[in-house]
């Protein structure tokens, strides 16, 4: 089961612009699922004169039952936008709780 879980999924679909892979190792078990890998995906989808790159940053986590994609960030970030999004999160602790959204949505959809 693969879920994008975007308003509209044909914003993701396409090869993202940059990946930074958080963890690859597979080892990782979360309420019964195994995580096999997550990264952050950046998307740029426009360039404004003035405020620069607009980002979509998602999420995306791989798991023994699926993949889920989701938005992580979005908006006129800058340049660095995802480098800046990957150190929060794995400095704030931000890389579990990404990690359980990721396992609710999942769950959520395999129980429907």
């Amino acid at each position: 089961m693969d879920i994008i879980d975007l308003h509209d999924p044909s914003r993701v679909n396409r090869q993202p612009d940059k990946v930074e892979v958080l963890f690859n190792s597979g080892d990782f078990e979360e309420q019964g699922i195994l995580v096999k890998h997550v990264e952050l995906r950046l998307y740029i989808e426009k360039n404004d004169e003035k405020l620069g790159p607009f980002s979509l940053i998602t999420s995306f986590v791989q798991t023994d039952k699926g993949s889920v994609e989701m938005i992580y960030d979005e908006g006129f970030r800058g340049n660095d936008s995802l480098n800046r999004a990957v150190q929060f999160l794995v400095s704030n602790l931000g890389l579990s709780a990404l990690i359980l959204r990721s396992i609710i949505t999942l769950k959520g959809h395999i129980d429907d």
